[in-house]
């Protein structure tokens, strides 16, 4: 069953409510990330960004309107951002085909029902639909040292949220998918932004903005953080993964897929 707006706090929100606060301090839309998605946006005018929270990533030269099921979130947008509407991806509340295009920002994991809300994109947007997503056996990619080595239980738990490709194009029809370089010097604050500045994850106000780091069980969490303090005290983490820290970017999976051309 689609959730509803009225349930929307048993669901996504909590989660966002708990980091919301945090979010906007320790992050800001990389605008590397922001080229590529006005590339892929090409001539929509009016857009939905669904799960647009803060409002990262929202072209200020497009009609947008956001939905996102916390209200913290919603919060964080700034005082000359779009319009903000609380809601869910599964129940839109926009006529078929009514926009040009429809957006999901590192957002589409966390809604209850992915399939019903990637077909409520479809549904809604009458030239394209675009989501920023890290996507499962992406080709080319490159395992996170931080989720291997220190947070298996956050792999394990992505592994079994992020949709694939094959579910994409059951809801959206063909796809594209573009790669999505995460630079060394990222300024957006999410889970892999920080993979060449190691020492950032053992900051806790870095952690109390990324969700998936909410998630942990308190003693994964303590885990996790120790091991890495001891691998970059003694060495280890640099004598295995220290190249890292003079590469440019790193695919890591990340990925836009575009759905174009709403079919009949």
């Amino acid at each position: 069953m689609a959730q509803g707006p009225e349930s929307a706090k048993d669901g996504v929100a909590p989660r966002y409510d708990a980091v919301g606060h945090a979010y906007r301090r320790q992050s800001s839309p990389d605008p590397r990330f922001a080229a590529l998605i006005e590339q892929a946006l090409g001539d929509a005018v009016s857009v939905v960004n669904v799960g647009g929270g803060a409002g990262a990533y929202e072209s200020r030269r497009r009609k947008v309107v956001a939905i996102d099921p916390s209200v913290v979130m919603l919060g964080q947008r700034p005082a000359d951002a779009a319009p903000g509407l609380v809601g869910v991806a599964e129940a839109l509340p926009f006529l078929d085909a009514s926009v040009d295009a429809a957006t999901a920002f590192m957002t589409v994991h966390h809604w209850a029902d992915r399939e019903t809300g990637l077909r409520e994109l479809r549904r809604i947007a009458r030239q394209r639909v675009v989501i920023l997503s890290y996507v499962p056996q992406a080709p080319d990619a490159q395992p996170s040292w931080l989720t291997t080595e220190y947070f298996p239980e956050i792999g394990e738990r992505a592994k079994t949220l992020f949709p694939g490709l094959a579910l994409y194009e059951a809801c959206l029809g063909p796809c594209q998918l573009w790669t999505v370089p995460i630079p060394a010097d990222c300024t957006a604050g999410f889970l892999d932004a920080f993979w060449a500045r190691p020492e950032s994850y053992l900051d806790p106000a870095v952690r109390a903005a990324i969700f998936w780091f909410q998630e942990l069980d308190a003693a994964a969490l303590a885990r996790g953080v120790a091991r890495l303090e001891h691998d970059l005290r003694d060495g280890t983490w640099d004598a295995r993964f220290g190249h890292l820290r003079t590469q440019r970017d790193l695919d890591a999976g990340l990925r836009l897929v575009i759905a174009k051309e709403r079919s009949s």
